[in-house]
């Protein structure tokens, strides 16, 4: 078969969620990749808008919304209004938001090493390398290019 890129990239994904869902699942949790990403973001940057926790994971504004959510549904993230935006949410990861974290972070770690288990040591190191190497040369080209940095300031209570 004539290997392309793209359908390798869709291949390894596939996998990837395969492998986290299976790992994150064996502890007891039924956390997506996504939803995964918002708690982390949220850990690392207290008080972000949704749009700005968008551009931070890569993901598509319109339905980062629908995410959050059902994260606030479970009692894992909080949101209140923006101290000077009445319009604006900020968001915070909950106690328990930050407890599942903790729970399943060997899980996700796991799932990491699995992921990467057909490569050596080095391999891996380097298919790393280049995969974000790849991404980041193409970010900009995507419908949801990621954030570098935090746009705003953060808001933190």
């Amino acid at each position: 078969m004539n290997q392309k890129p793209g359908r390798l990239a869709r291949r390894f994904q596939q996998i990837a969620v395969a492998v986290f869902h299976a790992e994150v699942g064996a502890v007891g949790s039924d956390l997506t990749p996504v939803q995964y990403s918002v708690l982390t973001a949220l850990r690392s940057h207290c008080g972000l808008d949704q749009g700005t926790l968008a551009g931070l994971i890569a993901f598509d504004r319109s339905t980062i919304g629908g995410v959050v959510d059902r994260l606030a549904q479970r009692g894992l993230v909080s949101r209140r209004t923006h101290p000077s935006d009445r319009r604006a949410r900020v968001l915070e990861i909950t106690a328990e938001g930050a407890d599942l974290l903790d729970r399943i972070e060997p899980a996700v770690e796991r799932a990491q090493r699995i992921m990467l288990s057909g490569l050596s040591a080095s391999e891996a190191r380097e298919f790393m390398r280049l995969l974000e190497k790849a991404v980041d040369g193409c970010n900009e080209l995507s419908r949801a290019p990621m954030q570098t940095a935090v746009r705003d300031e953060t808001i933190c209570s």
